[in-house]
């Protein structure tokens, strides 16, 4: 059977990361890439049979692209620290990884959990590519980066559980961090602020998560989540507002 590497990026993830080392045992190689944590995500991972890899964080994709050049098997699975592989997704990797596929990747869904229960409507309850051949792959964009892949794409079985936080705090912070890294994206590319950035794009996210996705009915979970997604996108733009400023 086909060997996999399977790619963990952390950073101060000690409340999520042996639950995605857990899920991961069926791989034949475990890769953290760490960007320096400052918790004990770092001596979580030395216990396990993962290898560790620290490496100052510049962007998302750097930081995944850099992890798999130092993968030494053919097909790479990239999990977050805040996601797990279920039993019925494993099977189906499994199944998949042989020699003779005419696929270079695969898609799966990934469910979005909150306080360690599953959000019903409002999540991300998305498509993405997670399984890939290493030849020919590699992400790109500073945040919410996607991976490029040359050749046929399949589908797998199976979810990928992922548990966007335990707290509102941990949350917001980490929807700080993306809206920084975003904000420097588009100053790059010259992007330009407007009151529909600033205020009804906002507004339009939480419309999306909670009444179109009917978030609604996943009670006040759904109301919090989709209060801090469109947060996120005020936040990026008053950070882009400061950059083009300067």
């Amino acid at each position: 059977m086909t060997k996999l590497t399977v790619i963990i990026p952390t950073l101060n993830e000690e409340s999520n990361v042996q639950r995605a080392l857990d899920s991961a045992f069926f791989a034949d190689e475990i890769i953290v890439i760490d960007s320096f944590s400052s918790d004990n995500t770092v001596d979580i991972v030395s216990k396990s049979k993962a290898t560790l890899i620290q490496r100052k964080f510049d962007n998302f994709s750097s930081q995944k692209n850099y992890a798999i050049d130092k993968a030494s098997n053919e097909w790479i699975f990239l999990l977050d620290a805040d996601e797990e592989i279920t039993k019925e997704l494993r099977e189906s990797i499994l199944l998949n990884l042989n020699d003779n596929t005419s696929y270079s990747g695969f898609l799966l869904k990934r469910e979005t959990f909150m306080k360690g229960r599953k959000l019903n409507f409002g999540g991300f309850r998305n498509t993405i590519i997670r399984l890939f051949k290493k030849e020919g792959s590699f992400y790109e964009g500073m945040v919410h980066e996607q991976i490029q892949i040359k050749g046929t794409i399949g589908k797998l079985r199976g979810n990928l559980n992922h548990y966007t936080y335990s707290d509102s705090e941990q949350f917001k912070k980490k929807i700080e961090h993306y809206a920084r890294l975003r904000a420097t994206e588009l100053h790059l590319k010259h992007k330009k602020v407007t009151l529909y950035h600033e205020w009804i794009k906002p507004i339009a996210r939480f419309v999306i998560h909670y009444i179109i996705k009917l978030g609604c009915l996943d009670g006040v979970r759904g109301f919090e989540f989709s209060y801090l997604i469109s947060y996120g996108v005020w936040k990026r733009f008053q950070l882009l507002k400061k950059l083009n400023n300067k």
